[in-house]
């Protein structure tokens, strides 16, 4: 089946559950925008390597790129969320479904920011749609197990490795660079951490992207008819333009306000150290995108920082990061799942 710009807004016109769908997406989108990407290029700006409004604007571009170019090597990542749940046959309640998850992640946002609660609004998306996939079908067969093995993967391996490469690649600098100008390295290692902060801006779009291109995909589709006369994955290019759009002007408007250094709040680091904790971040988010594992690239940019830290000796972490990562994993499942469960049974009594 495919699916045109046209089609999208002829549906847009005539089914509100997909309008409503679409603002809540794109809001969620642009906030993404706002938060998620200047955390991206946050040790190059910490480290004076670059200027923050200058840096913005490159994470912002590279970011777009990320979504556009690597959505053309590999939509794994955006295939893995859209078959993340099982729907039923009926059109107008999966909608609805699909309405209360978002309902449910936005609801969470605002309650983790009153409480002070560590979120992430990658785990929160996909939790959402889990707890109103099991609303809709009543049972845990609203769950693609096989799929969310891939969301497990994430959360335990990839952060590990990310921590793992962020020590040992920051050990290899240093041995290399052991007898070296230190003034020489230090200038040198300012190009290689612009370079590498733009790569991850640049894997920070291919895997966040995806995510949100996902949930977009599965409203148009589901107001077309249902998930399964999608017989072949593909996404169109204008979801793919839209989207990287959205994430970019979010990050131009919003992101100079909270734009703050990931390596000040974890660990001081050096422009090496950056250098390190920004390639091996990229590393496990591009493994993670071509594997369709869906994972947080701020978590896994935190765990790189964390093992470049604890390469010098493990006072110089934050471990209170550390917590704080674990406890987004505790709280955010749960109570978004919950959320999007029962915002779900609400609307489809009312309007199911």
């Amino acid at each position: 089946m495919t699916i045109t710009f046209l089609d999208f807004i002829n549906n847009l016109i005539n089914i509100p559950s997909l309008l409503i769908i679409t603002i809540l997406i794109s809001a969620v989108m642009f906030i993404n925008g706002c938060l998620d990407v200047p955390n991206a290029i946050a040790t190059c700006v910490g480290t004076r390597s670059i200027e923050p409004r200058k840096g913005l604007i490159l994470a912002a571009i590279f970011n777009f790129l990320g979504i556009l170019v690597m959505t053309f090597i590999s939509s794994k990542v955006a295939e893995t969320v859209f078959n993340i749940v099982n729907f039923e046959s009926s059109t107008s309640n999966n909608l609805i479904t699909l309405c209360s998850a978002l309902i449910g992640i936005i609801l969470w946002c605002i309650i983790s920011w009153i409480l002070s609660i560590p979120s992430s609004q990658s785990h929160a998306l996909i939790a959402g749609i889990s707890g109103a996939a099991i609303a809709l079908q009543g049972s845990l067969s609203g769950i693609n197990i096989d799929e969310w093995k891939k969301v497990i993967y994430g959360l335990i391996f990839v952060n590990i490795i990310a921590f793992f490469l962020g020590y040992f690649i920051t050990r290899i600098i240093e041995k290399i660079c052991k007898d070296m100008d230190r003034r020489k390295t230090n200038k040198f290692f300012k190009g290689t951490q612009i370079f590498g902060a733009l790569v991850m801006c640049f894997m920070n779009g291919a895997q966040d992207g995806q995510k949100f291109m996902a949930f977009m995909l599965l409203g148009v589709v589901l107001s077309n008819g249902n998930v399964h006369s999608f017989n072949s994955f593909s996404i169109p290019i204008w979801l793919i333009i839209y989207c990287s759009s959205l994430i970019a002007l979010g990050a131009i408007i919003g992101g100079l306000r909270i734009i703050k250094t990931v390596g000040l709040k974890v660990a001081k680091v050096e422009r090496y150290q950056g250098t390190a904790a920004d390639i091996s971040s990229a590393i496990c988010l591009f493994g993670s995108s071509m594997l369709g594992i869906p994972v947080s690239s701020t978590h896994t940019k935190n765990s790189a920082v964390i093992g470049v830290g604890a390469s010098k000796r493990l006072s110089k972490v934050n471990w209170k990061v550390a917590r704080n990562m674990v406890l987004t994993w505790l709280f955010t499942f749960p109570c978004c799942g919950l959320l999007g469960f029962v915002v779900t049974k609400i609307l489809i009594g009312f309007f199911g």
